[in-house]
Parts: structure tokens; sequence; C-alpha cells
């Protein structure tokens, strides 16, 4: 029978203090405490308090669920909880999603969680996903794999390198961040995705942003969008901290004007 051992305090400490590229004076002196007494907890030797605990986590902006994980290693009990999204005490939270999506219609927006699966998308994005069908698009949706996938949005993508090059940097800078092996995992994925040189035309929005340049079937000229995210500023449950809400706005006005025509043609909600 296999066991799953649980990583020691001090080895947490270690792994996010290297991570963030602190020696142990510079996270003892943020955190209040002596260098001594970092070094004891790093080799086991000292144990530290619930509050010392708390303190490191925030000096080194560990994740939610990286700082529960630290909390449980030492013994003491979780202080986050993570709750479905659709649990009552998160009510107000899917509210302001929603509210996020519906009011940037009739431009394209997405709510994903912290590995990229879509938890949910306005009417606007729908169009963009035409005539694509198959693995990719069964729940749960992964974003990243169905935009740079070959049998996914990757061919309808006018500068695919670029495009790819943006996505496979952010996703690198979320692993270093986060430490997570399911992040890491998908990056192999993607970066291993079949890739053409004559995909690596650079196309900048003005020299100040990279914008996504997407061909839909029937339309001559490609879409070309730039994109922004929002996270909750301040949240305490796991699952609201790891959503992001990722919004794409019109980069020019032949764009533009083709959204908000086909936002007039989508036909209105049914209201029961």
């Amino acid at each position: 029978m296999q066991t799953t051992s649980t990583p020691a305090v001090g080895d947490l400490l270690r792994e996010w203090r290297q991570r963030r590229r602190l020696s142990q004076l510079q996270l003892a002196g943020e955190a209040e405490i002596s260098t001594r007494h970092l070094s004891f907890v790093e080799t086991g030797r000292a144990s530290a308090s619930r509050d010392v605990l708390h303190r490191l986590a925030e000096e080194l902006a560990m994740p939610l669920r990286a700082r529960n994980q630290l909390l449980i290693a030492a013994g003491f009990a979780p202080a986050f909880p993570e709750r479905p999204l659709e649990a009552p005490e998160l009510a107000a939270a899917r509210r302001a999603v929603e509210l996020v999506l519906t009011g940037h219609e009739p431009f394209p927006a997405l709510a994903v969680d912290r590995h990229w699966h879509l938890v949910a998308a306005n009417k606007a994005v729908a169009p963009l996903l035409a005539g694509l069908e198959g693995a990719l698009l069964v729940a749960p949706v992964n974003v990243l794999r169905l935009s740079l996938h070959p049998t996914g949005l990757a061919p309808r993508i006018d500068n695919l390198g670029q495009w790819r090059a943006h996505l496979l940097e952010r996703l690198r800078r979320q692993i270093a961040e986060s430490g997570d092996a399911g992040l890491n995992a998908l990056y192999e994925e993607l970066a291993a995705y079949p890739f053409r040189a004559s995909d690596r035309r650079r196309d900048a929005f003005s020299g100040v942003a990279v914008p996504l340049r997407l061909r839909l079937p029937g339309r001559e000229a490609p879409l070309s969008f730039l994109s922004t995210t929002t996270v909750f500023g301040t949240p305490l449950d796991i699952t609201l901290s790891e959503i992001a809400l990722e919004c794409f706005f019109p980069a020019d006005a032949a764009t533009r004007d083709f959204l908000e025509q086909a936002g007039k043609a989508t036909p209105p909600d049914v209201e029961s």
C-alpha cells in the first residue's frame, strides 16, 4: 500500500523562500523574527507558532492553498476554506463574476480556475468557437489547450507564434509563483504541440501589447483583440482566490463593429 508523505514545515518554507529568491536574513527581517529561529525552523530543530507561520507565508506571498498546506504540515488546522463556487457563501462572488461577464458583452469574456479550466463565459465567446468540435470542448474545457491545440483555435490564430509565446510565458510565471505541478504538466503538454517556424510572425499592437488575431470561418479579415485579467483583490476562500476573469476588447474598429452587430443578432434570454 502506497502512502503519501506530507512535506516537513522546514522543507516547505525553504522551498518557498528559494522560489522568492530571499535569504534567511531577508525573510526573517520582513517577518520580524530572528534569523536563528528561521534557520532552526527550516532545519526542523525548532517549531514555529501559528502566528509566525502566517507572517512568513504573507511575506512569501504564498497562495492560500499553499498556506493551508504549511499550517497542516505544522500540525495546525487550515485557515482558509475551499468551497465550491456554487456554495451559498460564495453567492456574492458568483454574482460579481456574472456581472463582469454579462456587462462586458458584446465583447467576449470568460472565467477560469487555477488550471485554466473554463468556469463560465458570456454569449460573445460561443461565436469564436463556431465549427470546433471534439474532446477539446468536453467539460472541463481547458482554455489554453483549446487555444493552442492543432485541432483547436491554433489554425485560426494569425499571429500564433506571438500568441503562443505570450501564453507559455504567462504559464511559466504562474508556475514560478505557485509551484503547481498541474500547471507544469500543462506547460509541458502545450510546449510540445507542433509548431511551424512560419508561425513566428510578430504582430504587436502599437508596440504596447500582444494582440490575439483570430480568423473566423467565412470571414476574410481576422478579428483583433486585446485582453485584460481580473482577480478578486482580497479573497479568503481558496476557490475564489484561484478564479481569474479574462476580458477581451476589440483592438480595431472593424472588430468592434463585427462584435456589436453579432451581439444585436443574438437572441435575448427567455425568462421563465
